[in-house]
């Protein structure tokens, strides 16, 4: 019980900082690539709160909790749970993959803004560097 509070925690900050970079990214830039992280519009039936500030910010961290547990217990199959590169890969090239939901909605970005896609990615790859690093850090190593 004590690793999953601590992968929670992980989730937590790292949610954080990402969200926090992306709003610096949009204060220097103008750049509206954050917005995509409390972007709810294409997913089925919880799309009706999109309206709602709250509830992107909400699902944001849900996710990032979700995926860092996630994360984590898949690599242990593999004893891979503890290496920085498996979270640098997934979390990167993941996120560059998904920028493109962005497709599926009115909302800013646009699919074919390049450096919105520079940005959203780059930031992932902040947020996987900081997972890994706590991960490898703090997490108990105890039996999986």
């Amino acid at each position: 019980m004590k690793r999953f509070w601590q992968l929670v925690g992980i989730g937590i900050a790292g949610g954080a900082v990402l969200a926090l970079l992306m709003l610096v990214i949009w204060a220097v830039t103008g750049n509206e690539a954050y917005i995509l992280l409390y972007n709810v519009d294409y997913f089925p039936i919880i799309h009706v709160f999109s309206h709602v500030l709250w509830f992107g910010i909400v699902f944001h961290f849900v996710f990032c909790i979700a995926s860092v547990l996630g994360l984590f217990y898949l690599l242990s199959f593999l004893n891979w749970q503890y290496k920085m590169w498996p979270y640098i890969v997934v979390y990167t090239v993941g996120s560059g993959v998904l920028y493109f939901l962005t497709l599926l909605t009115d909302r800013p970005p646009a699919a074919d803004d390049g450096m919105a896609w520079l940005y959203w990615t780059g930031s992932h790859l902040v947020f996987s560097v900081l997972v890994a690093s706590m991960v490898s850090r703090y997490v108990d190593r105890g039996r999986v």
